[in-house]
């Protein structure tokens, strides 16, 4: 165990400026195109109703599983109080979570610590099988991992490397476009976590909608502002 802590720990030389670079405009890429984003948007799905779940837990709600559906709409179902605080947390939590986890990651990737992001993101998706309730939920969670694990092992080390840092900044963007078509979708109007919030709250859905995009927006620029410590945002 303790050689297995020395190798998460250890620091790494940290992503270079054309590799930061690079993985930046895959991101983008893949959030940006609109076919491709459609199923990288599986992925942005699954960590929000990961950060509905956190919420949960730490709330003191009973957690009783997590749901990604085929439409890439999402669903967690946890038991306790219907109002009051814990009830807002957890419905608050899920749009700000992609974008939360993939600044962390970058964080941590420029950091050096590349080994333990890789990591994390797969003991995070071990937990996720756990909690997922139907198939198509476990197939984005066994898709996800197949991608790291498969890229980390039979790519060239250099861009194997880089995956997680180019999951972490799909999160990040997907977290943004996400909340802002949350703004435009009239599909998710009435039963959108924005909709939630305003019953329970008595705030407004549009009110929460900008908060959404205002802290997902936030967690871009402070991506960018990581990144610039690298030289590739002055």
């Amino acid at each position: 165990m303790d050689g297995v802590w020395e190798v998460l720990v250890a620091r790494a030389a940290a992503p270079s400026v054309v590799g930061v670079i690079v993985a930046v405009g895959v991101a983008v890429g893949v959030v940006g195109v609109s076919p491709v984003w459609r199923v990288a948007r599986f992925v942005v799905t699954l960590a929000h109703e990961g950060g509905h779940a956190l919420a949960a837990v730490l709330t003191g709600r009973r957690l009783a599983g997590i749901r990604v559906h085929s439409d890439t709409s999402g669903l967690t179902v946890s038991r306790g109080r219907p109002r009051g605080p814990g009830m807002v947390l957890t419905a608050a939590a899920g749009y700000p979570a992609p974008g939360l986890l993939g600044l962390a990651g970058v964080w941590l990737t420029v950091e050096g610590h590349a080994v333990a992001v890789a990591a994390g993101l797969g003991a995070l998706l071990v937990v996720a099988l756990v909690l997922v309730r139907n198939v198509v939920g476990a197939l984005v969670v066994l898709g996800t991992a197949a991608v790291l694990v498969g890229g980390l092992l039979l790519l060239p080390s250099g861009v194997g490397s880089a995956l997680p840092l180019v999951l972490c900044l799909v999160l990040v963007a997907g977290a943004v476009r996400s909340s802002v078509e949350l703004g435009f979708s009239r599909r998710a109007r009435g039963r959108s976590d924005a909709d939630a919030l305003a019953r329970l709250t008595h705030v407004p859905a549009v009110v929460w909608v900008a908060a959404f995009v205002a802290v997902t927006a936030a967690a871009a620029v402070a991506t960018a502002l990581v990144l610039g410590l690298l030289g590739v945002v002055q």
